[in-house]
Parts: structure tokens; sequence; C-alpha cells
């Protein structure tokens, strides 16, 4: 066996280099100034402009691409308004009276109702890492309107409270993998000056269902039949229809085209998102940026996990289970840790068990029943004017403000109406005034955490990891909210009848602990590309990944003969990137059309123990 063919026998990583040199722009135009913003995150980020209303506007691509796939929020909006108002509506009581008040187990019952859809979004949200990263973004969101629209079909069709649990259940584990995808998906397809804006856009979808699917259930409930819920049950399959048969115009993430070696498609999908031609140096710099994070994360795939490669379905399966436990080890764990802290105490902060039982809540205020539900169409309302102004202000305040300033808010909220339900709860026609304004402090916390939890729980885990992980990390985070939040469906109950204040100081706990919590571990993120995000934290790549990632940048930026010589050192039985500061280390250096293993094989006798660890 000749030197070449037992150095190539060897090293998987010679074929890796050889394969980035073959994908390599035959052409860049421009090359210093794509080189200038390659080599400046910061630069390539501030590119494209300061964000605002303005680069909303030039980003109309982007803009569309995520309003429908954003349209997995609304599926979820528009279940949280109706459940709202159909769990004390009579005619569906009796279909379903295993929930009405005065049976036995009632309070579990309906709490499992209602919970029940968030157990299967979790499931949902489970899967998504492995659909997302094998059938794509686009296709991935496809899936979960099906499993949607099955579930709401089951729903309105019901006759039973099983057969209830099993729709909402089913429509659970579409909305968990709308949930997940959609913000992946906008996430990737974003500029960084606009990114915050347009993920903003699943929270807004989200309240704007709320919005929509109460006031029409508050309306039908007039309505002398059963109508008067399966009507609504019925009108939730819309949107899913809507959304699988709209993301098949949009493009795909050209994140996960690199990721599935299509390069050329990436630049096509990438100039097309950005609205500017394939030559554009900004796009040109994105995309290289983008093929190298990607070529990067896979060899540290190929690093962490020899063993797993192959491809066979039996070897997919692990692989997936051990990229899910690499976004809870050392190098990605910081990053896992903020994405699940975000997702849990979203949650926690207690808005959905506002939503999902604000007449109840607002029953403990001292209100009837009309009144309640009145005051509960205008607090959802609310909502959607707090997260407006959000879209404008997250890339400009940035995450981390609006976390605090909102967990504040939201805890002087909750601390507020829990006094005066403890105070004045056994007496309220004596102390109406008292009542309204713990009605008042409800409706302040509602715009708070419209204008800040709300959208950042959706934005931060979007943003925070790499690529090769960043499907398995959204997924972690997203399964953890649909937990915590199946959790809050199954303890509010309960937590209000062992006393009418016990939810409020309950969740005020769990606000003020966030507060906390943001303040010590939530770094600020607005503003940089999602190839940046080890400089934030410090950790996943460090500084051996840096210096692959320049290497392989490098070897993408200087296509064919202009391409400097590769130059590496041996050490012994060890091949690495030149330390000029050791004068005894021998230089190796390769031309750029030169065959690498013939090349290395001509130096010395250490070629067969080489390891490439630049």
């Amino acid at each position: 066996m000749d030197k070449k063919d037992l150095f190539q026998e060897k090293g998987a990583t010679v074929e890796h280099l050889e394969d980035t040199r073959s994908r390599s722009p035959s052409s860049i135009p421009a090359v210093d100034e794509v080189a200038a913003l390659l080599r400046d995150p910061d630069a390539l980020a501030a590119s494209y402009g300061p964000g605002g209303m303005k680069a909303i506007m030039r980003s109309r691509v982007v803009v569309l691409c995520a309003a429908m796939a954003s349209f997995g929020g609304l599926t979820f909006g528009y279940d949280q308004g109706v459940i709202s108002v159909t769990l004390v509506m009579d005619h569906f009581l009796k279909t379903v009276p295993e929930i009405a008040d005065g049976n036995a187990g009632s309070g579990f019952n309906k709490g499992l109702l209602t919970a029940i859809l968030e157990l299967g979004a979790m499931i949902g949200a489970m899967q998504t890492g492995l659909l997302a990263d094998r059938f794509s973004r686009k296709k991935t969101l496809m899936i979960g309107c099906i499993w949607f629209v099955i579930g709401s079909v089951i729903q309105t069709a019901t006759y039973t409270y099983a057969q209830l649990v099993v729709g909402r259940f089913l429509g659970g584990v579409g909305i968990g993998l709308l949930s997940c995808t959609a913000p992946l998906y906008i996430s990737e397809v974003a500029p960084p000056n606009v990114r915050g804006a347009v993920l903003v856009l699943e929270e807004l979808m989200i309240v704007l269902g709320v919005i929509f699917a109460y006031w029409l259930t508050f309306g039908t409930r007039y309505v002398d039949s059963e109508l008067s819920w399966r009507l609504p049950f019925g009108l939730q399959i819309l949107p899913g229809i809507i959304l699988f048969f709209g993301m098949m115009f949009v493009p795909h993430s050209p994140r996960w085209l690199a990721m599935r070696r299509r390069d050329e498609e990436a630049l096509v999908a990438l100039s097309k998102l950005r609205q500017l031609p394939p030559t554009d140096v900004r796009v040109q710099a994105e995309h290289l940026s983008v093929l190298a994070e990607v070529k990067v994360n896979q060899e540290t795939q190929r690093i962490r996990h020899p063993s797993l490669q192959s491809g066979g379905m039996l070897h997919l399966i692990k692989l997936e289970a051990a990229s899910w436990a690499d976004t809870f080890r050392s190098g990605c764990i910081k990053r896992t840790h903020i994405g699940l802290g975000t997702t849990f105490f979203q949650q926690f902060i207690g808005i959905n068990a506002l939503i999902y039982y604000s007449p109840t809540l607002f029953g403990s205020l001292g209100l009837d029943l009309d009144m309640s539900l009145l005051m509960s169409g205008i607090m959802n309302t609310l909502q959607l004017v707090g997260c407006l102004p959000t879209t404008l202000l997250l890339d400009k305040l940035g995450r981390r403000a609006l976390m605090l300033w909102g967990s504040l808010i939201c805890l002087i909220c909750h601390l507020i109406v829990a006094a005066l339900i403890g105070a004045y709860g056994n007496d309220w026609p004596n102390h109406e005034a008292q009542g309204w304004a713990g009605i008042a402090f409800v409706f302040v916390f509602m715009l708070a955490f419209g204008g800040t939890w709300g959208p950042v729980g959706w934005a931060l885990p979007a943003e925070l990891f790499p690529s090769s992980l960043r499907a398995k990390g959204v997924a972690v985070s997203t399964t953890c909210l649909w937990f915590s939040n199946f959790l809050v469906g199954l303890i509010t109950p309960p937590l209000n009848d062992a006393a009418q204040y016990g939810a409020f100081t309950f969740y005020a706990i769990f606000t003020f602990l966030s507060l906390v919590w943001t303040f010590v571990f939530v770094p600020e993120t607005k503003g940089r590309s999602l190839e940046d995000m080890d400089r934030i934290f410090h950790d996943s790549t460090g500084h051996q990944d840096a210096e692959r990632r320049s290497a392989i940048l490098s070897s993408l930026l200087y296509g064919g003969d202009s391409k400097p010589p590769l130059t590496y050192t041996t050490m012994g039985e060890r091949l690495t990137k030149d330390m000029p500061d050791d004068p005894e280390i021998g230089l190796v250096q390769c031309s750029p059309g030169e065959d690498l293993a013939m090349c290395l094989a001509n130096y010395g006798d250490n070629y067969e123990d080489a390891v490439m660890a630049a």
C-alpha cells in the first residue's frame, strides 16, 4: 500500500477537507469585501442596516414567509380562546357532564381536558428535531397541520368525554410540531436586523387566535343548540388547511439546505429571501457563513459520534437520541439552560392560567358569569395591544431588558391581586372598588406579559443553538414549554379551589424567581447573527472550533488558484495548523490544486499517524 492510499484509509478528515474545496464557489465577486464581513460577525449582522419598520418593509419576502409559518401559533391561540368559554357553556356541559360543577372529580376532569392538549403538544415537540432535520422545516409544518386537522375533526364530532380527550391530544401533537418548527424556520430565514421582529409574529398570531376564537365563542354561546360549541371547534380546521397549502409556496430554510449539502440551492434561497442578487457581498458573506457553520457542526458531530454515521435507520435513531443528549453536554448546556428556563418561566408566570380559567378567576374578584366572560374578552384583547409594540422594540431594547421589566411588572400585579382577594374576597358587594382595582391590575399584567415574556419566550430559544443542534435545542425548549403548560392547566383549578387567592400567590412566587433568574443568567442576543452565538456563550466550539471554522471559511472563500496555500505543522503523531511561535515545528504547505493526501505523504514519516486537528 503506498503512502497516499494508507493516508486516505486512515483519515476521514481528509475527505472532509477535499469535499470542502470541491464545494467552494468558483467565483466570488468582491472577495476582499466578503472576507471583511466574514472576519467580523458584528459587521455582517449590521450590514443589512438597523432594525425598525423600514427594515421590516424592506424584508417583505421574509415577513410573508414568517407570517405563513406563524399560522401554527394561530392554531394554538384559537384553541386557548375556544376552550375558555366552552367550559362554561350549558350545551357543552350536557355533552360532557364529567366537567360540570358538582360532579365528583369535575375539577380534575376539567384540568385534564384542558391540559391534555399540552401533553400532546409536548409529544409533538419531541418529534420536531428528527422531522425538521430529515424532512425540512417547511414539510414538518405541513405534517403538523395534518395532525391538527385530524384532532379538530374528532373534537368537532365528539359525543363523549373520552372522545374529546383523544381529539384534543391528537390536535395537541400537531400544535406541538407547529409551535416548535415555526420559530425555528423563522429564525433561519430572517436577517439579524429584523429577526426579533418577525419572531414576534409567532406570539402575535397566538394572541390573534385567542381573541378571534374567544369573541366568536362569546357570541355563539347564545345559540340554543350544540352548534354553540361545535361551530367554534370546527372553524379551527381552517387555519390548519391554510398553513398546509401556504407552506407549499415558501422557500426552504437556507441553513437546512446547507445541512443537506444543497449549497447552490441555499444561495438561491438566501438571495430570494434577502431580495438581493446572489452576487451581493452581503448575500455571499451570509451564505459562506452559513455553510461554514453547518460544516463545523457536522464535523463536530462526526467527532462526537463517529460510530453513528452510517446512515442506517437504527443508527439514525441512535444519532437522534445522542443529539438530544448533546444539548445537555458541555458545549451546549448553557444554551439549553437558557432555553429551558425561558420557556418554563413563560408559562409559570401564569399567563395560561388566566387565559384558560379567566371566567373562574374573575369570579373570585366578585364578578358574575356574564361580566366575567366580558372582562375575559377584554383581557385577551389587551394582550394583543401589549404585543404589537414589541414588533419594533424587540430588536431595539433587546430580549433581556424586556424579560426583566416584564417579570417585575407581572410580579407586582400578582401580589396586589392576591392581597385584594385575601382582604376583601369574602365581602365583594361592599368593596366593589377594590374588586375593580384587582381587575385593573389583571389588565396591566396582560399588557406587560404581551409586550415582554409572551414574544420573547418564543423568540429567544430559536436564537440560541448552533445549526447542527438548533432543531433539537428548540425542540427541547418547546417540549419544556408544553410540559409546563400541561402542569399549569392541571394544577390551576385545584389551586383556585383551595383558596381564592391561591393561584395568584402561587404564580407570584414563580414570577419573582423568573426575575432573579433572568438577571443572573440571561445574556443579550439582539443584533447578533445565529453563527455569532458562540461568542456570547463562550462554549460549544471554543478555540478549536473557531479555528476549524476559520479554515473552512478560508477554503470556501478562496476557491480555485487564488486560494493561498493551506499551512499545517507536523508534530510527531499530530498534524495541526501552523504555530509560528515554535520554530522547531516543520511546516507543511499544500497548494490549492494539489491532492491533499499526496501532498502530506511527501512530508516525512509521520503521515501514517497524522490526525487533522484544525
